[in-house]
């Protein structure tokens, strides 16, 4: 085999090999990505607010509301399967994990729904009354779990 003959044979794998890294994988993007894009585009509302154009904010993104109530839904579930076995080995603090999770992406809910947001207490956690208002606010908001 010739070396134009072994070229010929490299050169479509070359290609589509540079078209994979190119092209960016399924599902969300990694967070790297998300602080770089965050970056770049605080930095370009700069550039163009000093010289005296401003771009609308861009529409909150439906996919992110969908995929943080899919994880609410996925923790409240594993709530409700922890606090019903009752032979489940740490089961306090498997749910103190969870629970603290739950609340977490509650209040990142909130925020992203555009309902105040609590102030959490010590350890990242809510109390109960701020966790039922809360979902109550997102319910009223139109969100479901």
């Amino acid at each position: 085999m010739g070396v134009a003959t072994a070229l010929w044979l490299l050169l479509p794998m070359a290609f589509y090999g540079v078209l994979a890294l190119a092209l960016p994988p399924p599902g969300p993007p990694p967070a790297w990505r998300v602080r770089v894009h965050e970056r770049w585009t605080g930095v370009a509302d700069r550039w163009r607010a000093r010289r005296g154009r401003r771009r609308p904010p861009p529409p909150p993104d439906p996919f992110a509301a969908l995929r943080l109530q899919l994880r609410l839904a996925d923790l409240a579930a594993q709530v409700r399967a922890i606090e019903e076995d009752r032979r489940l080995w740490a089961r306090a603090r498997r749910l103190e994990a969870v629970q603290a999770a739950y609340d977490g992406l509650l209040v990142e809910a909130c925020r992203l729904a555009g309902v105040p947001v609590p102030e959490m207490t010590g350890w990242g956690r809510l109390t109960e009354v701020e966790r039922l208002d809360d979902e109550l606010a997102l319910v009223q908001a139109g969100w479901s779990w």
